[in-house]
């Protein structure tokens, strides 16, 4: 048997526990309450002309973004958008499917993290913190110290 032949056969059973663990994501109970209060999001019309109110909202502060504070209506645009934020946070379904994409997002880094470090302790893996950490912490081993 070739060193082809042994990565082709290694790799199918790589894929075949890929979908295995991805059908255990998919029936977690993680996944359940994402879809759940995605759904329920959806459905809401109140919730879904917020939505769009937000869009245009946030499409406004983009323009005046280009210049910065500076621009003339930054200020007013910018407190506009966390106006509509803040009605949407008014919502139990938002404030619920916030927390379940929060917890799905955990579960699914924490599997990443669990992946990569069966592989190597210094390989990093990627988070959707949006204060990433830089230097020890970041994922993978520290070689700090």
């Amino acid at each position: 048997m070739s060193v082809s032949e042994i990565n082709t056969i290694d790799m199918a059973e790589v894929l075949t526990y890929a979908y295995e663990i991805g059908d255990m994501i998919n029936a977690s109970v993680e996944v359940a309450d994402y879809l759940y209060w995605k759904q329920a999001v959806e459905r809401d019309p109140a919730i879904q002309s917020l939505i769009k109110k937000l869009e245009a909202k946030k499409e406004l502060f983009e323009e005046t973004q280009r210049f910065g504070h500076f621009h003339p209506n930054y200020h007013s645009a910018k407190d506009e958008v966390s106006k509509v934020e803040a009605e949407l946070e008014a919502f139990e379904p938002v404030v619920r499917f916030k927390q379940a994409e929060k917890n799905l997002d955990d579960l699914l880094h924490s599997m990443s993290e669990r992946i990569a470090f069966s592989v190597s302790s210094s390989i990093k893996v990627p988070s959707n913190d949006p204060l990433p950490k830089k230097g020890c912490g970041s994922g993978g081993a520290c070689q700090c110290g």
